[in-house]
């Protein structure tokens, strides 16, 4: 599959088993994706560094280095898309690789066409965002919500809303990711940056001043979401849906 500027999506599959490695090659490949392999927990670690793939496939049962281990690594160096591949039954492997950094999980025995789904979403995603990115989005308006990342002003239906410096940079972070959970791990590392040593649960109080903080406006055309285990999801609404508070 090709982007909008025609270059080949490159994806990275880290999966042990030969037969499902080799399975989702020629079912990748067939969708037009230039596809490249690991069997080992290192050796997905120098592939991701060497050829910095569009996406990875991330099996969690690995040799030599598990998944977790993996996607913890990985998430430090590089914002590429992590979909993690488990056979465990339980929430708790899930739970963790969200909390790490991974975007999104299939549980073996998966469906080819959910796999296949869940691959082209994340890349659109991961593409809508880097061209997001790259533009000039010093302004962000809709709704009667307005983020002005330049003057870092925020207003709500004219009304200029006061933010800490923190509040702002995460709010700023949320606006730019409709609809993606952002663990609480990758807001720390947004936001605070990589030498911040304090408590995860400093991203909570945060989320609670600014929940607090919209409160006292009787419409908004957002909702900040908990999605409990994870982390935080700004989800845009239309005029029908808008929330009294976030």
């Amino acid at each position: 599959m090709t982007s909008r500027s025609g270059a080949q999506k490159r994806i990275l599959v880290v999966e042990d088993e030969g037969a499902i490695r080799q399975t989702l090659r020629y079912n990748l490949t067939r969708e037009g994706y230039q596809v490249s392999e690991a069997s080992t927990g290192t050796s997905a670690l120098s592939a991701a560094r060497r050829e910095h793939p569009d996406l990875i496939l991330l099996d969690l049962m690995l040799p030599e280095l598990n998944g977790l281990e993996v996607c913890r690594v990985l998430r430090q160096e590089m914002s590429t898309p992590i979909l993690i591949l488990t056979a465990k039954g339980t929430e708790l492997d899930k739970v963790v690789g969200l909390q790490i950094g991974a975007d999104d999980y299939v549980t073996k025995p998966f469906s080819l066409n959910e796999l296949l789904a869940r691959v082209s979403a994340l890349l659109r995603r991961s593409e809508m965002s880097a061209q997001q990115q790259a533009e000039t989005r010093e302004v962000e308006e809709f709704g009667g919500f307005r983020i002005d990342r330049a003057a870092r002003t925020v207003h709500v239906d004219g009304s200029e809303l006061r933010l800490a410096p923190k509040e702002f940079d995460l709010l700023s972070l949320l606006v730019l990711n409709p609809g993606r959970v952002l663990s609480r791990q990758t807001i720390i590392q947004r936001v605070w940056g990589s030498k911040f040593f304090g408590d995860a649960k400093t991203v909570d109080v945060h989320v609670r001043w600014l929940r607090e903080k919209f409160e006292s406006f009787d419409r908004l055309p957002f909702r900040i979401t908990t999605v409990f285990g994870v982390g935080y999801r700004l989800d845009r609404l239309d005029g029908q849906q808008a929330a009294s508070t976030a």
